[in-house]
């Protein structure tokens, strides 16, 4: 096994993320720097902090210019950060120009990896929501779609009260709705600029500093936090955690599924399985497995990102470099998460004649409650609940079912309805259709 799963190539239909992966490569942060670099300098000209020539010939190279990332590993290794080699390569690359000079000004390492970081952040956002879209607009058919098709409900394993389908897949996206109503806040926290200069000042820029970092912001589409974030990681915490929320949420359905989809439950099938390598008969689901093992992973990221949010002083390294670590590897977590859940989502089949059969095992013991409640509008509830608790009782130890049960030891007692799963759904096809509707109001 390789040493990331997520750029493995026997792996890669596993775990890989092909257009996430394209953001956290060499090739990718190298060029997202000189970007950077590029609209430092237009920024600085603009203003009046270095030649406007010199910025025009700063930015044309930048966006011609491609360093090896091999040949800027020794002074990577050496300064425990990429930009002294990058500054150094892009100069030679250009040569005597003398704009050379100006590249780099003022600013220093970390307003250029964290600022270039946040144009690769920003992108991978953006495939989220992509992907979020999706996977909510398939669970809000499901939800629709079958908002009154009976199922049980289970507390501990044990089947509860009935539910329906479409409910059940409401509650897998409830959480994701509230997931896409921080977006935009999580979004912005981490879509913001850096420029603060070597200890958070500006001062090697005097006066100009905080216009430059406006210049810069509004070059790169990126909001100005009129202050220095170099220590303040709450943007990247914020991100880390919402992503660990989302790994969550999606290892609930896969969770679940793992149990419905079982052969002892066998009430909902998926469109893709797995095989054995030595049972042919076995269907392994696999999405959901990954569901569940990529938010354990995606947990235990995040878990080191929130350890290093307090960071020393003005600059601390190793924080800093704990982000480096684990950072990439949370983003493809989650996101290749979503994309197995976007595909996966459609695909479900419920089987209504297995969630009927384990709905009602023609005990009707998942109707004790409902007939505790009946009784009670005629006797007090305590005794109904101990009456019923008797029938049920009796309907384990002898046989038979609750419902006759019922009807002979309550003859006069109006109880077709309490029987009928439909008729017990409660408020599951109201919330499954409004979870649709609220879906689609996005």
């Amino acid at each position: 096994m390789s040493a990331s799963a997520f750029d493995s190539t026997l792996y890669g239909l596993l775990w890989g993320d092909a257009e996430l992966a394209k953001l956290f490569s060499d090739t990718a942060e190298i060029k997202a720097m000189l970007i950077v670099e590029g609209a430092l300098a237009e920024a600085q000209a603009k203003a009046g902090l270095i030649p406007e020539d010199a910025a025009a010939a700063i930015k044309a190279a930048a966006y011609e210019a491609m360093p090896d990332a091999q040949a800027m590993a020794a002074g990577t290794g050496k300064s425990a950060v990429p930009v002294p080699a990058l500054v150094d390569a892009f100069r030679k690359e250009m040569g005597d120009d003398p704009a050379a000079a100006f590249v780099h000004y003022g600013a220093t390492s970390q307003d250029i990896i964290d600022t270039a970081l946040a144009l690769r952040l920003r992108q991978a956002l953006a495939l989220y929501a992509e992907r979020l879209r999706a996977m909510l607009g398939a669970l809000a058919d499901l939800a629709e779609e079958h908002a009154t098709l009976p199922m049980a409900a289970r507390t501990y394993g044990q089947a509860a009260t009935p539910t329906s389908f479409g409910a059940v897949a409401a509650g897998w996206g409830r959480p994701l709705l509230a997931l896409t109503r921080d977006f935009d806040r999580t979004s912005t926290g981490i879509a913001r600029v850096s420029l603060s200069g070597a200890a958070g000042t500006l001062s090697a820029m005097g006066p100009k500093g905080p216009e430059v970092r406006a210049h810069l912001a509004a070059a790169l589409d990126l909001s100005d936090p009129e202050a220095t974030w170099h220590t303040d990681r709450t943007g990247i915490t914020a991100l880390a955690a919402w992503i660990a929320r989302l790994s969550s949420a999606l290892a609930k359905i896969g969770e679940d599924l793992l149990l419905l989809t079982h052969n002892t439950a066998g009430e909902v099938r998926l469109s893709a399985t797995g095989g054995s390598s030595t049972m042919p008969q076995k269907t392994n689901p696999v999405q959901p497995s990954q569901l569940v093992a990529l938010s354990r992973f995606a947990q235990g990221q995040n878990g080191v990102i929130q350890s290093a949010a307090a960071q020393r002083e003005q600059r601390d390294g190793a924080a800093w470099m704990t982000e480096w670590l684990t950072l990439p590897g949370l983003v493809m977590a989650g996101g290749r998460a979503l994309s197995i859940a976007a595909e996966m989502i459609p695909g479900l089949i419920p089987v209504p004649d297995a969630m009927a059969a384990h709905l009602d095992d023609g005990t009707g013991l998942i109707y004790a409650e409902a007939l505790s409640f009946r009784l009670a509008q005629t006797m007090p509830r305590p005794e109904a609940q101990a009456a019923v608790k008797a029938l049920a009782t009796t309907v384990r130890e002898q046989g038979g079912s609750l419902k006759d049960a019922a009807r002979a030891a309550h003859p006069d007692a109006q109880l077709d309805d309490i029987f009928d799963p439909v008729a017990q759904l409660g408020t599951a096809p109201d919330e499954a259709r409004a979870f649709a509707k609220a879906v689609r109001s996005l």
